[in-house]
């Protein structure tokens, strides 16, 4: 039987030709396609002792994402103290949420909520029980590293950063995500060790870089993609080693600066037609058909320094691992893990969970687990266990089970009755769905609406589209203001604006969300000498992601005649090679 194209199915015709690998096909309970499972992924599944998962790859990673809220933050009162905070769960959501001082203190202990297992009740419906009544961190990160940086969220050892999500080792960092080990820059995706960068997506090692995708060690270029190496250009592509380019043309050195100096657009709608004239250009030119280098066998996009990594996307030193995103792990990788999404810093065999790192290992079905952690399973935010089941909210504890401590003895006795009733027993969704061991928590349990999440911004669905598949869905409140001017009314070049614009409530022009400019924004505009957004921030980061390619693999065919899996979707306008097709082109 032929497998359905699309998605992280994991279609490998071209692979089991060389390998000549046995697989087993299943179809998944979630969407009904077909997937398959390999011999080396049973052997893995033997190692971790878990059954085959019975989601497809897709389904499975949709599922993570659906308990991955990253971007969506509230006002609400803290639990504890009932001060005002910023958090992921909205004032109304049913759960105790506790501001990070008060959550890491020691004036409350995650052993006071524990609970008698009750065999008569499905387990997960008595962790989702436990899951309502520990405190919950307001917002995910080491914030004992976090300075100066307010509205941030999944962050660590930044300084002075706002309005930031997945953003570790970084300084004057102002709107973003996935900013990493850079400093003074604004509104970026997917940025590393890069500086003064504007509206990049997938940039590293750059130095003021603007509105410019896929580059790497360039300097001083605007409206560029897939350039390396480069300094001085201007709207180019496929460039290695040059400078002074203008659309790819060379010129000399005076020559650029004297085009730059009179054609370097200052105004909102010169900005928007300069992206429009690259981005045709763009489509007209060869790709190679994924991103990353210094990999050793890998499959997916956006991965680097990676060896027999398979199904990854936007990671980092992964190595003997499959189907994991958002690892971003250079100092300490990630190996012999599958299904795995965010974090993963010196951590191997993790399965089926989410936020988890630093020293982790042998986890399964666990989210936002992290700091030497060991053998656990089914447990939420919690720091520093060890071998335990169906935890909320423990630090450094060990033979727990849903907060309850047993001698060593009682907690194997306890886990394997627990393990061969949710197999006689199993949690049912809402769509009947059945939950036995060795699945990850249900899409209906997440603290989180669909739309809420990282899976509503990769596969996107309406509030009836997500409720039919048996996901949740929140009615955000979102905030009444007037703007106080109108865009007509405001100086076109920053040159042109003083401080009072930093008093004004602005609309965007796409959507008529209402949003203000704020002072570290301001400073870098007019130092770069860029005009003001018109867009709220909301939708300028998803313009962003629309320059990123998605989660999401077709077997095709290059134009230099490889079978690859990659990310361009089979209707788009680039024409995709091989890398060393690709090498050959732009060499």
């Amino acid at each position: 039987m032929k497998p359905p194209l699309g998605g992280f199915c994991f279609v490998r015709l071209w692979y089991d030709t060389y390998m000549n690998l046995e697989r087993q096909s299943k179809i998944c309970v979630m969407c009904a396609g077909t997937f398959f499972i390999e011999s080396e992924d049973f052997n893995y599944y033997e190692k971790m002792k878990v059954p085959p998962p019975t989601f497809c790859p897709q389904c499975r990673m949709t599922r993570r994402l659906s308990w991955f809220n990253q971007r969506s933050l509230y006002k609400r009162t803290c639990d504890k103290t009932g001060e005002n905070i910023m958090s992921v769960y909205a004032q109304d959501k049913p759960f105790i949420v506790y501001g990070i001082d008060s959550w890491w203190s020691d004036t409350w202990e995650g052993l006071d909520y524990g609970k008698d297992y009750d065999p008569s009740k499905p387990f997960l419906t008595q962790f989702y029980d436990l899951l309502t009544k520990v405190p919950l961190m307001n917002l995910f990160g080491l914030f004992a590293t976090v300075s100066n940086s307010p509205f941030v969220n999944m962050v660590a050892e930044i300084k002075n950063c706002y309005m930031v999500t997945y953003c570790d080792f970084s300084e004057n960092i102002t709107y973003g995500a996935f900013v990493n080990n850079s400093k003074d820059s604004v509104d970026n995706l997917m940025v590393d060790k890069s500086e003064l960068c504007y509206e990049s997506v997938n940039c590293i090692e750059c130095y003021r870089v603007f509105y410019s995708v896929d580059c790497e060690s360039c300097h001083n270029i605007l409206f560029s993609k897939n350039c390396r190496g480069c300094s001085d250009c201007y709207g180019c592509v496929n460039l290695i080693n040059k400078k002074y380019c203008i659309f790819n043309e060379p010129h000399t050195k005076e020559e650029y600066q004297q085009w730059l100096d009179s054609n370097f657009p200052q105004t909102y709608e010169s900005i928007q037609e300069e992206q429009k004239k690259a981005v045709r250009m763009w489509e007209k030119s060869p790709v190679k058909y994924y991103h990353g280098t210094h990999n050793d066998n890998v499959v997916g996009d956006y991965i680097y320094h990676s060896k027999n990594a398979q199904g990854m996307y936007v990671v980092t030193n992964v190595e003997d691992s499959k189907w994991c995103m958002y690892v971003t792990a250079e100092d300490g990788g990630l190996k012999d893990s599958y299904d795995f999404m965010s974090f993963g810093i010196s951590s191997q065999r993790l399965y089926e969970s989410s936020q988890a790192g630093n020293q982790a290992s042998d986890l399964r079905f666990c989210w936002l687990v992290f700091s030497n952690v060991y053998n656990c399973e089914y447990s939420a935010q919690s720091y520093g266990i060890k071998n335990c089941f169906g935890c909320v909210g423990l630090k450094n504890k060990e033979y727990c089970i849903l907060n309850k401590q047993y001698s060593k003895e009682d907690y194997e006795k306890l886990r394997e009755i627990i393990i061969s009733d949710m197999n006689k027993n199993p949690y049912i969704d809402s769509l009947g769905r059945k939950y036995f061991y060795g699945e990850f928590f249900p899409s209906e349990m997440s603290p989180f609406g669909y739309n809420e999440t990282a899976a509503q911004e990769f596969f996107p669905l309406s509030k009836e589209q997500s409720e039919k598949q048996g996901y949740t869905w929140y009615e955000k409140q979102e905030p009444e203001y007037q703007a106080t001017k109108a865009w007509k009314e405001i100086p076109e070049r920053i040159q042109d604006v003083d401080d009072s614009i930093l008093n004004e409530v602005l609309e965007c022009i796409v959507s008529g969300k209402k949003f203000r400019i704020v002072r570290s924004e301001l400073d870098f505009l007019r130092r770069m000498k860029l005009p003001l957004p018109r867009l709220h921030p909301d939708i300028r980061h998803e313009k962003r992601t629309q320059l990123r390619n998605p989660p999401k693999l077709w077997q095709r065919t290059t134009e230099d005649g490889v079978q690859v899996m990659t990310s361009y979707a089979p209707d788009r306008s680039e024409k995709i090679y091989s890398e060393e097709g690709y090498n050959r082109l732009v060499n």
